[in-house]
């Protein structure tokens, strides 16, 4: 019998267009209920996507703070979510939420 080999899904490896990234994000935004470390994991993936200098560069923090921040492990400060979202080319919405 043959073996299978597996290898490991990276998100941004297929995060290719703005619009594409701005659908993932969105979808985890929903998925997310309210864990903000989720969210910023998220926008980790697609600042890789983009590339981590090329997003460092342009918000300003430091590429190893960024990979500290967007790691999943913990929730960054409001500040650095929008200086990575600016920088990503995305922008916030607000929207009524569906009543439970």
């Amino acid at each position: 019998m043959k073996k299978t080999i597996t290898t490991r899904y990276d998100v941004a490896e297929h995060l290719r267009t703005p619009k594409e990234m701005a659908a993932y994000l969105d979808a985890c935004i929903e998925e997310s209920d309210g864990d903000a470390s989720f969210i910023a994991k998220a926008l980790g993936d697609i600042a890789r996507a983009k590339g981590m200098s090329q997003v460092a560069k342009d918000s300003g923090l430091s590429r190893e703070s960024l990979y500290k921040s967007l790691s999943g492990d913990r929730s960054p400060g409001f500040d650095t979510i929008l200086k990575v979202i600016a920088a990503l080319g995305l922008s916030l919405h607000a929207g009524l939420a569906a009543k439970k």
